[in-house]
């Protein structure tokens, strides 16, 4: 089967990345690489076109992955939390998608394209995940995502407060008891003082 000498524009799945020069089947890249922009065929005449081109292409990669590391770094304590409306077994009406984490990505101040979400199927049930979202082929950053029922966060916050409104409580009235036998024992003291200055 005749097969073509080409130079990836962009990175192919399963075939290279953006920079090499493959050998793909000509069928291929006459009707699926090269229409698509996503290479270019490598031939004698074209050779010092191929080579500044490739030369172009990793320049860029350099760049590209350099930034990707930069927005890795930014994001690493990143968390993302979505209500939603929730039916029988915490179910979702509705769902969480990949567009949704993008959007709320964006919100964040971070451009990331949805493609780059890596999330199988949308979420349907409350819990709390952990999202792939890859910012460069090399760079991959992991983002918690948890997804509540409408109203859960704020009754999560109002158990909270009254948690720590009872630990204070309690640690008052823990403080009462000493408290008294402070007092009782001052005013021990004090009579026996007294008894001791009438005998």
């Amino acid at each position: 089967m005749a097969t073509t000498t080409v130079l990836l524009r962009e990175d192919v799945d399963h075939l290279g990345a953006r920079g090499e020069i493959v050998k793909v089947k000509a069928g291929f890249a006459r009707n699926y690489l090269l229409p698509r922009k996503l290479a270019v065929e490598a031939t004698p005449g074209n050779v010092k076109q191929i080579e500044a081109e490739r030369a172009a292409l990793l320049k860029r990669e350099a760049r590209e992955r350099a930034t990707a590391e930069a927005q890795s770094a930014l994001m690493q304590n990143l968390q993302l939390t979505f209500e939603r409306k929730v039916g029988e077994h915490g179910l979702l009406y509705g769902s969480v998608t990949a567009m949704h984490i993008a959007d709320a990505l964006k919100e964040k101040g971070y451009e990331v394209d949805r493609r780059r979400v890596h999330l199988p199927e949308p979420i349907k049930e409350t819990g709390d995940y952990t999202v792939t979202v890859r910012l460069h082929r090399d760079v991959n950053v992991e983002i918690p995502v948890a997804v509540r029922g409408e109203g859960d966060a704020q009754t999560e916050g109002a158990a909270e407060a009254s948690t720590t409104e009872a630990t204070t409580t309690e640690a008052t009235t823990t403080e009462s008891p000493s408290s008294a036998a402070t007092s009782e024992g001052g005013e021990d003291a004090s009579g026996g003082a007294a008894d001791e200055a009438s005998a």
